[in-house]
């Protein structure tokens, strides 16, 4: 990607905006081109300006973070979303992921985790912090049998090359990293990845990663599917 990161920075807290802000304005390669109060607002403003990154707080007044988020994945469908929240509730870290988050961190993440989280989002990988990316993982285990059988049936019908590169999803890796570790261009991979997300039906890397997790293309231990 060229040029600066566009962010937009939504929540209804202005104490918090700021503090955000300033955290993303120590990375010369990222700029905060706007701030909503509220989901709405959000949504119009990401209409307006086609940020390459929304960081979108998850309980706001009004509509609220996940009714913002399913409008965004409609409206801006190639801009990534990170949900923001000072808790991870299973529920809402559930809901966000089937929505198409891109990412969820937790606002007492260190402030290095924000920033490496912007970048992953927008280089096509997916960001979850790692108290999130725990509770996803239990949860899979909890759920192991059934959605396990149904994701090894899915992922018997991809190829042998998408298999790998689903995997490497799972791992985290943005597709240069895939590009660099299969010695293939980067448009190749960013193919692969399209064709898997359709094969799949799901809508971004994260659930990818997710289906990864259950047909066992990458073990639960590894801490897969977070950058950060």
């Amino acid at each position: 990607m060229t040029g600066a990161l566009r962010v937009l920075l939504a929540d209804d807290e202005a104490m918090i905006r700021a503090g955000v802000r300033a955290i993303l304005a120590s990375d010369a390669e990222i700029e905060v081109v706007a701030e909503a109060g509220d989901g709405h607002q959000a949504v119009e403003l990401a209409r307006a300006h086609r940020p390459d990154v929304v960081l979108l707080d998850i309980r706001m007044p009004g509509t609220d973070g996940l009714t913002a988020l399913s409008e965004l994945r409609s409206v801006v469908p190639s801009t990534a979303v990170i949900m923001l929240t000072t808790f991870g509730q299973d529920e809402y870290i559930t809901r966000a992921l089937d929505e198409g988050a891109a990412g969820f961190l937790l606002k007492a993440s260190d402030p290095r985790e924000l920033i490496a989280g912007v970048h992953a989002v927008a280089d096509g990988a997916s960001c979850l912090s790692p108290r999130v990316a725990r509770r996803v993982i239990s949860e899979l285990r909890a759920g192991a049998g059934a959605r396990g059988r149904r994701a090894a049936e899915l992922t018997a019908a991809l190829s042998d090359r998408e298999r790998a590169v689903l995997g490497m999803v799972g791992e985290g890796l943005s597709n240069a990293d895939i590009a660099r570790r299969l010695y293939l261009v980067e448009g190749t991979v960013k193919s692969y990845v399209s064709t898997i997300l359709s094969r799949l039906h799901v809508k971004n890397r994260v659930q990818a990663a997710i289906i990864a997790y259950e047909s066992g293309l990458v073990g639960a231990g590894e801490g897969g599917g977070a950058r950060g």
